[in-house]
């Protein structure tokens, strides 16, 4: 059954590419004639209703910025039964009859547990910067993010080479390394450290010992958070290693700025397939890009499969350094 109104949120870390994708879910639903509301401040503005209809110009001059202009927080309430049924009233009083988010595993998982128990209709588009989501290999967010990342350590290479230093770069990732790695990668890194894979900190600094003996100029290891605390590490590696060694920990950098064309573009496809799939009336699908090609996902095999690290990046990561 042809919807006549839908909403859309956004949940959990906010992308870069997030407002791309909310704003063609909105444009696509209203080119359909169908009503479209935003819902702020995730899960937590579905609790307090916290919703508006939206219109065309509530979505203008959006595309290029970071962030989400519908806000994201936390909501422990969510995570009840009893929450969960009240957001749901919320959107059954305006007539809302199927709901798009925007959001990475934790994100989707509320939304699965949503549909479960009240049916309503929920298509998923992953917005994570780990690119961590099950059965695709894109995330809306993720390639500003990399990029984010080589700039900074193109700039952390010119202070390393003057001063002959090892520099540790702490980026995002507590369960995946895949931004590490790609951005490890990119960026020329000697190493890279993941939470997938086991490394031997002693034998890395011997290698490093016998390169810096053998006459090189600096070295950059890139650390994911989920391998271990940087600041830590680079005081065994100085240690151990007696060189000069400094550790720099992007944080929450690696979240903002306008987003790549590549986020832009793909957020922006994947908002127009969400807008019509559920206004079609399709449910529990999360919709994302695998080897270059839109795929739609099973929402519950999405959030109950933990995605592996492409193990050829590894290899390379290795082969390269």
């Amino acid at each position: 059954m042809i919807k006549k109104a839908i909403a859309v949120m956004t949940s959990g870390g906010d992308s870069p590419g997030m407002n791309a994708a909310a704003r063609a879910v909105v444009r696509t639903a209203l080119h359909e004639g169908v009503k479209v509301y935003g819902i702020y401040d995730g899960y937590a503005g579905m609790i307090d209703d916290h919703i508006e209809e939206l219109t065309s110009r509530s979505v203008s001059d959006m595309i290029q910025r970071g962030g989400t202009f519908l806000g994201t927080a936390r909501s422990m309430e969510f995570k009840t039964p009893e929450g969960r049924k009240k957001g749901f009233d919320n959107l059954v009083k305006r007539g809302i009859e199927g709901l798009v988010i925007i959001g990475g595993d934790g994100s989707l998982t509320g939304g699965s547990l949503l549909s479960k128990e009240t049916g309503m209709p929920i298509v998923g588009l992953p917005g994570t910067i780990d690119n961590d989501v099950w059965g695709m290999d894109y995330t809306i967010g993720c390639d500003t993010a990399a990029n984010t990342i080589v700039d900074a350590i193109n700039k952390l290479r010119d202070t390393a080479s003057a001063h002959r230093r090892i520099m540790l770069v702490e980026v995002m990732g507590r369960n995946s390394g895949w931004l590490a790695m790609m951005a490890g990668i990119a960026g020329g890194a000697e190493y890279v450290l993941v939470p997938e894979v086991k490394y031997d900190l002693d034998e890395i600094c011997h290698e490093l010992k016998a390169m810096y003996d053998a006459g090189k100029r600096y070295s950059i290891i890139v650390v994911a958070e989920g391998a271990g605390s940087a600041v830590g590490l680079g005081k065994v590696v100085e240690d151990k290693t007696g060189i000069d060694t400094r550790v720099s920990v992007l944080g929450h950098i690696q979240r903002g700025g306008s987003p790549t064309i590549e986020d832009r573009i793909k957020a922006s496809m994947l908002g127009e397939k969400a807008a019509l799939a559920i206004i079609s009336g399709a449910t529990n699908v999360v919709f994302g890009f695998n080897e270059g090609k839109v795929v739609g996902v099973n929402l519950f095999d999405a959030v109950n499969n933990t995605k592996t690290l492409n193990p050829e990046l590894v290899r390379l990561a290795r082969v390269l350094a």
